[in-house]
């Protein structure tokens, strides 16, 4: 369900977050980097990259932010797989 509906101008910081995963090719080699970023000024307040597409990278990002995620309202993402077990153990 898409409960952000492009509404993408925001009130208030750590209102909604969204987040993606893609990859870049580092050296001959394919990495991924994972990025949260806040809507209300778009800044990216959680990043981390590695080798591989999962759900550790998405951890590792998310225990970058400085923030108190109890704040967040809205998590925005594609939900794919990597994205649910962290999610759900921080119950967004």
């Amino acid at each position: 369900m898409n409960r952000l509906s492009r509404n993408f101008i925001r009130q208030a910081s750590m209102e909604v977050l969204v987040s993606d995963l893609t990859y870049v090719k580092v050296s001959g080699k394919w990495h991924y980097i994972c990025v949260f970023v806040d809507l209300f000024n778009r800044e990216i307040i959680g990043h981390d990259a590695g080798p591989n597409k999962d759900s550790h990278l998405v951890s590792a990002a998310l225990s970058t932010i400085k923030h108190d995620l109890r704040q967040v309202q809205m998590f925005h993402t594609d939900r794919g797989k990597e994205f649910d077990n962290v999610l759900n153990t921080f119950g967004i």
